[in-house]
């Protein structure tokens, strides 16, 4: 093992400061933050951030993070970067005395690997404002406190901060996280800026911030899946057929590879130069356009020739839009995965101005970034909706497209002015496909770091799915046979970025019987440990109105009941470590999150954990979407109860719309 590697992590926030860093430009770094504090907010700030070190080394920081506040709007502490490479390392490479630490010391790592994480030296790990931590003296902290710790303290994080160890016992999780749990009224966008940059709290996303990002192979799955049932919904096959979005940083970077794998046409514009080049090496793209009539060319080439290919456009989405419409390019699927929850600091571009100016403009003249923002959200919409005119089906890809250009002033509200014009992929597909049906993005990570291991998993999960798929009911079979053709195609199609690590969709007995199959597999020495997570983007886990709830019509979507009795519950259940967020894909203040995470080491007690843990986790979620009336909720909660007799749930009684009718 490195010694520095394991010097530096046992040693914290070192005793002598290590010599400032030369900021490294070919990074791929956060857009500066805007200045939103005033001169007693500035002070403050630095106080927060001195108290991690002794008072002998105050008077050397101060002006260094001074510095930082001015320049990047934020203190990052880049200083305290650690000199190891950061990647997920095997999981008996980590100092720790519990095994359960060290999994979660190897996630953290996974989220800033310089392949997995978009900013990684600013510790965001997509979403343009997703981080694991606030600055490096709290990941610093945070991963002396896991390899100080044992199997009887459990250490609570608060956005990012590291409160400390605390003394629990072997059952309990050994780590509670919480991202940006602010008191409702204070969870506007502005409010994130003020209070991240004061270094109290920050945007954990989804699995940011909960440690269980496994790069862009997870949304992969979950944009195949749409994809696919986006295509069938409209009676059309992928191929030789066209659907065009933006994004490729963090996770929209998935949608072109999940393109391919479904078999249409993608485009998919990006306005950043370096992160379209990063897919392009990556081989997450085929092509790379710069220039739109030839963008026309090679797409109207690919329709003639039925072509499976995806295209990045280095330019503005809005563009597409326009020239496709123009040029009389027919779009079969449309949607955008830029990150709008985060629309004022980088999330969203304006058209007509170049990518460094916006960048400019978004740092010392943000009052315009916003107008010239919301000006080309009201183009964007329109553009869209010429192409919807002509058969062009559009979704919402819960990244609060709709919602910006609603408040933008956009024609993008239905009839009745209170709903969108366009559904959310939630409501439209997802929703009702599958997370009412209790299937959800299950995870796992081969914590040995070995492909071996990984291609074991991946042959044990297809043979529980294909047996399990024998005695399934009809109402589920499409979902069971997409997973399978998924895990079957998974090596081929080269996901893993980062650790060795898996997804597919599974519902409560598809989880719990393939996580049963995996600690059997550890116990024989047939494979190593395994760390089980899931997306927050789950059946159960998320309360969002505009995405993972957004199917939910009894009016109980606004609500956020549901994620915190998931986490609750998922953390006396055995939960190796539990998070819930305030924030999320579709922004501060819109969603509730939650996640865990889960070590698997062959025990007895792991399998008796993995039953109790993985049916609640699905379940809760059903429950609440057969109470709304759900029918495909209801079908699945009379099915889980039917298999578990210590199931009991209110069913909704149905009312004959003749009867509230006649009112």
């Amino acid at each position: 093992m490195n010694s520095t590697f394991k010097t530096q992590i046992l040693e914290g926030i070192p005793e002598h400061l290590p010599a400032p860093k030369p900021y490294e430009k070919n990074i791929n770094h956060a857009p500066k933050r805007k200045a939103i504090l005033s001169k007693e907010e500035e002070k403050l700030a630095l106080r927060n951030a001195l108290r991690y070190f002794d008072k002998k080394d105050h008077k050397e920081l101060i002006l260094e993070f001074k510095n930082e506040l001015d320049t990047y709007g934020r203190i990052y502490m880049y200083r305290l970067r650690p000199d190891y490479k950061m990647y997920a390392r095997p999981i008996s490479e980590y100092p720790a005395k519990s095994k359960q630490a060290a999994a979660i010391m190897l996630m953290i790592q996974n989220n800033l690997d310089y392949a997995v994480a978009q900013h990684p030296h600013e510790l965001i790990t997509y979403g343009g404002n997703g981080g694991v931590f606030s600055n490096w003296a709290q990941y610093r902290l945070t991963m002396k406190y896991l390899a100080e710790m044992n199997d009887e303290q459990t250490l609570t994080m608060y956005s990012g901060h590291p409160m400390g160890l605390f003394p629990s016992h072997k059952e309990a999780p050994r780590v509670v996280v919480t991202n940006g749990m602010m008191i409702p009224n204070y969870s506007q966008p502005d409010d994130w800026e003020k209070f991240n940059a004061l270094g109290v709290t920050q945007y954990g996303q989804m699995t940011a911030g909960s440690y269980m990002y496994i790069g862009p192979q997870g949304i992969v799955h979950g944009t195949t899946i749409t994809v696919l049932n986006a295509f069938r919904k409209i009676n059309k096959e992928p191929k030789g057929n066209l659907f065009v979005t933006s994004g490729l940083g963090g996770m929209s970077g998935a949608q072109p590879k999940a393109g391919n794998i479904a078999g249409c046409i993608t485009v998919c514009a990006e306005v950043n130069p370096k992160i379209t080049q990063v897919r392009l090496d990556q081989g997450w793209i085929d092509e790379k356009i710069t220039n739109l009539d030839a963008l026309v060319t090679r797409v109207n080439k690919a329709k003639a020739e039925k072509q499976t290919i995806s295209i990045a456009y280095l330019g503005n989405i809005v563009d597409v839009w326009e020239k496709f419409d123009e040029a009389n390019v027919h779009i079969d699927l449309g949607s955008d995965q830029t990150s709008l929850h985060n629309p004022w600091a980088g999330g969203y571009y304006p058209t007509g101005i170049s990518f460094e100016d916006a960048n400019d403009m978004m740092a010392n003249n943000p009052e315009q970034f916003k107008i010239e923002v919301q000006k080309t959200l009201c183009r964007h919409a329109d553009a869209i909706n010429k192409h919807t005119a002509k058969g062009t089906y559009f979704f919402d890809y819960g990244n609060a497209f709709l919602l910006e250009a609603s408040r933008a002033g956009a024609d993008i509200m239905a009839k009745n002015g209170i709903d969108f014009r366009y559904p959310s992929y939630v409501q439209d597909i997802m929703g009702p496909m599958c997370f009412d049906y209790g299937f959800g993005p299950f995870r796992w990570v081969c914590a040995s770091g070995k492909p071996e291991d990984l291609a074991k998993t991946d042959a044990i999960a297809c043979a529980v799915l294909e047996e399990i798929k024998k005695n399934s009911p009809k109402e589920i079979q499409q979902q069971m046979t997409d997973n399978i053709q998924w895990i079957k195609g998974a090596q081929e199609n080269k996901l893993v970025v980062g650790s060795q690590a898996r997804i597919l969709y599974a519902d409560a007995e598809g989880r719990a019987k393939i996580a049963e199959a995996f600690n059997q597999a550890i116990a024989k020495g047939e494979i190593e440990t395994v760390i089980l997570g899931r997306d927050h983007h789950d059946v159960s886990g998320t309360d969002s109105p505009y995405r993972e709830t957004s199917n939910i019509y009894d009016g109980s979507r606004f609500t956020a009941d549901m994620a915190i009795q998931n986490v609750i519950g998922d953390s006396f259940r055995g939960a190796t470590w539990v998070s819930i967020h305030n924030g999320g894909g579709v922004g501060w203040g819109e969603v509730i999150n939650g996640g865990f995470g889960m070590v698997l080491d062959g025990s007895k007690e792991a399998s008796k954990r993995l039953k109790s843990m993985l049916f609640w986790d699905v379940n809760n979620g059903i429950s609440r979407r057969s109470w709304a009336r759900n029918e495909g909720a209801v079908f699945a909660i009379k099915r889980a109860m039917e298999i578990e007799p210590n199931l009991k749930v209110t069913l909704p009684n149905i009312v004959d719309d003749a009867i509230i009718d006649s009112l």
